[in-house]
């Protein structure tokens, strides 16, 4: 069984207009919902044995305290690839970069995460399918879960929605 991690990067910060959509930082309110989402992860145990993380600044400000939680080895990746990403992309990089783990993070950005969770995992639990098709906010976690021995095995539709996280719900 393999399981995928889609964290949503924290609020960002939109005070200054000057700075390019690739350099934002992460607002006040992002940076605690970082820390707070990375306490809840490591709570519940939901701690990856690989991180794909978006280049982008709010999304390495996301990772940043969740580093500090994390045990053992962690294999962690930064790279523009899920910036940009569509969909399909992201099927693709999850695929590339899950190699024997059996556990995967991907940190990045809207809509191309909660397009890649409703693509993945159209069904599981219905309170966690319900609340993440009504809104995929910021610093949300999406938990998907799939009967495969490998990541190129993972596909449209071969996920399920085990749980759905945001920071309200991890108070």
């Amino acid at each position: 069984m393999l399981r995928l991690y889609l964290l949503r990067h924290a609020k960002s910060s939109w005070d200054d207009a000057e700075v390019q959509d690739f350099d934002r930082p992460l607002a006040e309110r992002g940076l605690k919902a970082a820390e707070a989402m990375a306490a809840f992860i490591a709570r519940e145990g939901y701690l990856p044995a690989v991180i794909a993380c978006s280049s982008a600044r709010r999304a390495r400000q996301t990772l940043q305290p969740l580093i500090g939680h994390l045990s053992g080895e962690v294999d962690i990746r930064l790279t523009r690839r899920i910036y940009d990403a569509d969909p399909q992309d992201l099927l693709d990089a999850l695929r590339a970069t899950g190699g024997t783990a059996t556990s995967l993070m991907m940190i990045g950005h809207n809509p191309t995460f909660e397009d890649l969770a409703a693509l993945l995992a159209p069904g599981g639990d219905g309170e966690a399918l319900s609340r993440m098709r009504q809104k995929f906010p910021t610093a949300a976690l999406a938990v998907i879960e799939f009967e495969a021995a490998r990541w190129d095995e993972v596909g449209p539709g071969a996920g399920r929605l085990v749980a759905f996280h945001t920071p309200k719900s991890a108070e």
